[in-house]
């Protein structure tokens, strides 16, 4: 069943659909918050409600038409109903850029476990250069790259203004890191 259909299914009100819906995605979102440590049952909690806010949507007119696919609709709405019920439990917290060193430090004890291994002289070399970024590199870098933190939730857990400017920031890190990676001897 394609998405346009299911939409059109849904203006009508047919529960089939929203049976449907609710099934076809259920695994993948249990799925996606267990990268956040939500017990099972709040997950289910809370997929429930992202199902209820798509229908509800749909049903004032808010969603007539899709830009995306539904699953992305549906999970956009699930991530920040993720993120609030963080902030509700306070398992998610914002820090301030004074806080970047104590962040730092827990990032770098679960960070430091991937050089413990024998490491080749390109992986000795890129290791080199990662310790000479500034913290806030560092932090970027760690959370995107090795906790697969997306841009939005970048935004959500260091303030920043827009998941552009944490793009932004991103490439910027990288390059840096380019640039001392190929002035190492």
């Amino acid at each position: 069943m394609t998405d346009n259909a299911i939409l059109e299914g849904l203006k009508t009100g047919d529960n089939a659909y929203l049976k449907h819906l609710y099934l076809e995605h259920k695994a993948a979102f249990l799925n996606f918050t267990k990268n956040y440590g939500i017990a099972k049952n709040n997950a289910l909690d809370i997929y429930q409600d992202a199902i209820l806010a798509l229908s509800e949507n749909i049903a004032t007119g808010k969603l007539t038409s899709l830009n995306s696919s539904l699953k992305t609709y549906l999970f956009s709405i699930g991530k920040y109903m993720v993120f609030d019920y963080l902030r509700a439990k306070n398992k998610l917290r914002h820090i301030d850029d004074n806080h970047f060193n104590s962040l730092a430090l827990k990032i770098d004890f679960d960070f430091d476990v991937l050089f413990k291994k024998e490491s080749n002289q390109t992986e000795k070399k890129l290791e080199l250069a990662f310790n000479k970024l500034g913290i806030k590199c560092k932090t970027i870098l760690k959370l995107f790259y090795y906790q697969n933190y997306n841009a939005e939730e970048i935004v959500e857990l260091l303030e920043y203004k827009s998941k552009d400017v944490v793009k932004s920031q991103k490439y910027r890190c990288l390059k840096h890191l380019k640039e001392i990676f190929e002035n190492e001897r």
